[in-house]
């Protein structure tokens, strides 16, 4: 089944046609007789449109027909992203608060270096977080999102870091138990790039926490929370093969002190092509996650945090 965009003149619309990736419209969904399962992004990244194609590939590429709601916080304006788009294709977070959703997927931001209580619309965040314990089957919080609810759910601190972690980084299968991780190796790589961490002590000594995936040298990566029907990854399974190069020729051309990105270019080398190697384990992530929705949800979405 495929995935239905808020509009087919969505620029996702036509990135994900062109990719192989099956999407609809409106009409088309309408005529299918079962209930999509209603998936939200809340956007916080400055980058909305290329971040919406990330998301979308991965929840799209599953066989479940997927409703894609488009989220933003409420007072904050974005200064990277038109707003015209913004207008057309989301809604604030004010505005979906009294709906139902089967899934929701929290972004991470470039604020990584505030704290949490800094941050202009952490107030609203926190109402956010509430939220899903009442109107959301399943949360993804992704690396500043899910450290924003590892923190506000268990008090679990964020750490600047001495230098970014910054590159492709082999985790450990901690758990191929899990039914998020069905399909793992045992190992993988996956795409870091944070200036903080989440440590693996203060993970351990809270409440109801499993770490799913691990490096002994990025540290601890995806946590599931099973109180909170949610799960937190801290780095960056939906990047595109070149996400890296763009953050490290932007950082070059700035003057800004940044390291080749680690195990990401053939023999350490800037001047060749990028090999994407994380692309499989990121939709067998994000499929493991739908399907484990699908299994679980109420297919009545009213009863959905009851």
């Amino acid at each position: 089944m495929p995935i239905k965009l808020p509009s087919t003149s969505l620029p996702a619309y036509d990135v994900l046609s062109r990719e192989g990736v099956s999407v609809m419209s409106e009409d088309q969904a309408a005529r299918q007789d079962i209930r999509p399962l209603r998936i939200a992004l809340l956007n916080l990244m400055p980058k909305k449109i290329q971040t919406e194609n990330q998301f979308a590939r991965l929840i799209g590429a599953t066989p479940l027909q997927i409703e894609l709601s488009l989220i933003r916080m409420s007072e904050h304006e974005t200064k990277t992203t038109a707003a015209e788009h913004m207008e057309e294709f989301y809604r604030p977070f004010q505005e979906v608060k009294g709906e139902k959703f089967d899934g929701l997927v929290i972004t991470g931001a470039p604020i990584e270096h505030l704290p949490f209580d800094e941050v202009t619309y952490w107030d609203e965040l926190r109402e956010v977080m509430d939220w899903t314990q009442t109107n959301v089957h399943s949360t993804f919080g992704v690396c500043w999102g899910g450290m924003a609810m590892i923190n506000y759910f268990h008090g679990v601190k964020k750490h600047l870091l001495d230098h970014k972690l910054f590159g492709c980084y082999r985790h450990t299968n901690l758990d191929p138990a899990s039914p998020y991780l069905r399909g793992f190796s045992d190992d993988c790589v996956i795409p870091v790039s944070r200036w903080t961490e989440m440590r693996q002590d203060e993970i351990d000594a809270a409440d109801g926490l499993t770490t799913l995936l691990g490096s002994d040298v990025a540290g601890p990566c995806l946590v599931e929370d099973r109180k909170h029907r949610a799960i937190y990854i801290f780095n960056h399974f939906e990047y595109d093969s070149c996400t890296l190069k763009e953050e490290y020729d932007r950082d070059v051309a700035a003057g800004t002190a940044i390291n080749v990105p680690v195990n990401y270019y053939p023999d350490n080398d800037p001047t060749k092509k990028p090999m994407n190697r994380w692309r499989s384990h990121a939709h067998l992530l994000y499929g493991n996650w739908i399907n484990e929705i699908y299994q679980t949800t109420h297919f009545d979405l009213d009863k959905i945090g009851a």
